[in-house]
Protein backbone atom coordinates (compact mmCIF):
# COMPACT_ATOMS: atom_id res chain seq x y z
CA UNK A 1 0.00 0.00 0.00
CA UNK A 2 1.13 3.55 -0.75
CA UNK A 3 -0.33 6.71 0.70
CA UNK A 4 0.50 10.40 0.33
CA UNK A 5 0.41 12.66 3.36
CA UNK A 6 0.68 16.23 2.05
CA UNK A 7 2.85 18.47 4.21
CA UNK A 8 2.73 22.22 3.66
CA UNK A 9 4.94 24.88 5.24
CA UNK A 10 2.99 27.52 7.15
CA UNK A 11 3.85 30.65 9.13
CA UNK A 12 1.77 29.73 12.19
CA UNK A 13 1.03 26.03 12.68
CA UNK A 14 -1.48 26.56 15.48
CA UNK A 15 -3.48 29.23 13.59
CA UNK A 16 -3.46 27.16 10.38
CA UNK A 17 -4.51 24.07 12.32
CA UNK A 18 -7.48 25.92 13.83
CA UNK A 19 -8.44 27.26 10.39
CA UNK A 20 -8.32 23.84 8.68
CA UNK A 21 -10.23 22.28 11.58
CA UNK A 22 -12.95 24.95 11.35
CA UNK A 23 -13.25 24.69 7.56
CA UNK A 24 -12.99 20.91 7.11
CA UNK A 25 -14.42 19.76 10.45
CA UNK A 26 -11.28 17.70 11.00
CA UNK A 27 -9.18 17.19 14.12
CA UNK A 28 -5.57 17.30 15.21
CA UNK A 29 -3.78 14.11 16.27
CA UNK A 30 -0.36 15.68 16.82
CA UNK A 31 -0.56 19.34 17.81
CA UNK A 32 2.25 21.74 18.53
CA UNK A 33 3.74 24.94 17.19
CA UNK A 34 6.17 23.30 14.72
CA UNK A 35 4.15 20.42 13.24
CA UNK A 36 0.57 19.15 13.24
CA UNK A 37 -1.31 16.29 11.60
CA UNK A 38 -4.98 16.76 10.79
CA UNK A 39 -7.30 13.82 10.17
CA UNK A 40 -10.83 13.43 8.85
CA UNK A 41 -13.75 11.95 10.78
CA UNK A 42 -12.65 8.60 9.31
CA UNK A 43 -9.11 9.04 10.74
CA UNK A 44 -7.62 9.51 7.27
CA UNK A 45 -4.79 12.03 7.12
CA UNK A 46 -6.11 15.19 5.51
CA UNK A 47 -3.04 17.42 5.69
CA UNK A 48 0.10 18.01 7.74
CA UNK A 49 1.26 21.48 8.71
CA UNK A 50 4.94 22.29 9.17
CA UNK A 51 6.44 25.54 10.41
CA UNK A 52 8.70 27.31 7.93
CA UNK A 53 12.40 26.97 8.73
CA UNK A 54 12.27 24.15 11.27
CA UNK A 55 13.87 20.73 10.91
CA UNK A 56 15.97 21.84 7.91
CA UNK A 57 13.74 20.40 5.16
CA UNK A 58 15.23 21.84 1.95
CA UNK A 59 11.90 23.01 0.46
CA UNK A 60 10.68 24.56 3.72
CA UNK A 61 13.53 26.88 4.67
CA UNK A 62 12.57 30.21 3.09
CA UNK A 63 9.18 31.67 4.10
CA UNK A 64 9.71 34.59 1.69
CA UNK A 65 9.03 32.45 -1.38
CA UNK A 66 5.47 32.27 -2.70
CA UNK A 67 3.80 29.35 -0.90
CA UNK A 68 2.21 26.78 -3.14
CA UNK A 69 3.84 27.80 -6.41
CA UNK A 70 3.01 24.91 -8.74
CA UNK A 71 0.74 23.22 -6.18
CA UNK A 72 -3.03 22.82 -5.91
CA UNK A 73 -4.44 21.16 -2.82
CA UNK A 74 -7.39 19.28 -4.30
CA UNK A 75 -9.89 17.95 -1.77
CA UNK A 76 -12.59 15.47 -2.85
CA UNK A 77 -15.41 15.42 -0.32
CA UNK A 78 -18.97 14.33 0.39
CA UNK A 79 -19.38 17.56 2.39
CA UNK A 80 -18.83 20.32 -0.19
CA UNK A 81 -21.79 22.43 1.00
CA UNK A 82 -20.80 22.11 4.67
CA UNK A 83 -17.22 23.12 3.89
CA UNK A 84 -18.47 26.09 1.83
CA UNK A 85 -20.72 27.17 4.73
CA UNK A 86 -17.85 26.82 7.23
CA UNK A 87 -15.71 29.04 5.01
CA UNK A 88 -18.47 31.63 4.85
CA UNK A 89 -18.90 31.57 8.66
CA UNK A 90 -15.21 32.39 9.00
CA UNK A 91 -15.70 35.34 6.67
CA UNK A 92 -13.05 33.92 4.41
CA UNK A 93 -12.80 34.94 0.75
CA UNK A 94 -13.77 32.45 -1.94
CA UNK A 95 -11.74 32.62 -5.16
CA UNK A 96 -14.40 30.85 -7.27
CA UNK A 97 -17.79 29.91 -5.86
CA UNK A 98 -19.47 26.53 -6.31
CA UNK A 99 -19.87 25.68 -9.97
CA UNK A 100 -19.63 22.58 -12.15
CA UNK A 101 -16.15 21.63 -13.33
CA UNK A 102 -16.37 21.47 -17.14
CA UNK A 103 -14.17 18.35 -17.26
CA UNK A 104 -15.51 16.21 -14.42
CA UNK A 105 -19.04 17.62 -14.25
CA UNK A 106 -18.68 17.66 -10.46
CA UNK A 107 -19.37 20.74 -8.36
CA UNK A 108 -16.34 22.51 -6.91
CA UNK A 109 -15.17 25.82 -5.47
CA UNK A 110 -11.78 27.30 -4.76
CA UNK A 111 -10.14 29.45 -2.10
CA UNK A 112 -6.79 30.16 -0.50
CA UNK A 113 -5.79 29.23 3.03
CA UNK A 114 -4.13 31.52 5.59
CA UNK A 115 -0.74 31.17 3.88
CA UNK A 116 -2.01 31.60 0.34
CA UNK A 117 -2.09 27.94 -0.72
CA UNK A 118 -4.70 27.39 -3.45
CA UNK A 119 -7.40 24.88 -2.49
CA UNK A 120 -10.03 23.32 -4.73
CA UNK A 121 -12.90 21.64 -2.91
CA UNK A 122 -14.72 19.16 -5.17
CA UNK A 123 -17.62 16.77 -4.82
CA UNK A 124 -16.21 13.33 -4.12
CA UNK A 125 -15.61 11.27 -7.25
CA UNK A 126 -13.42 8.47 -8.47
CA UNK A 127 -11.11 9.15 -11.36
CA UNK A 128 -12.10 7.42 -14.55
CA UNK A 129 -9.84 6.95 -17.58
Amino acid sequence: MTSVDPIIAVKDVEASSKWYQAVFDCRSIHGGNEFDVLVSKDDEILICLHQWGTHEHPTMTDPKITPGNGLILYFRTDNINEIRQNTEKLGYQIEEDIRPNPNSGKKEFSMRDLDGYYLIISEFHKYEG
